[in-house]
């Protein structure tokens, strides 16, 4: 879900700044800004399950919800989080 939503966002900001000034409503920054919204919202409440599960400080979880929202960041946070709990699958498991 991270990477969906960071290659949406990483699409508007690209495409979706340089047409601003001459945006209108229905045009195609607004569709991609649009469905960068509800694909946060999805993004959102799949970091917040798995927040929960896997125990996570407040700061993790408010970081890793908030990386949807920095251009590239959600790759970044991505990488991170699997890194850490395949770590630490790895040492319950073993």
């Amino acid at each position: 879900m991270a990477y969906i939503t960071g290659v949406v966002l990483a699409t508007c900001c690209l495409f979706g700044f340089s047409f601003w000034p001459w945006a209108v409503p229905h045009s195609v920054a607004a569709i991609m800004w649009t469905a960068h919204g509800y694909l946060y919202m999805v993004y959102l409440i799949a970091a917040f399950m798995l927040a929960i599960r896997a125990r996570w400080s407040l700061l993790k979880t408010v970081l890793v919800m908030a990386a949807g929202t920095i251009p590239l960041m959600s790759f970044v946070a991505e990488r991170r989080v699997t890194h850490g709990e395949q770590s630490a699958f790895e040492r319950a498991s073993a």
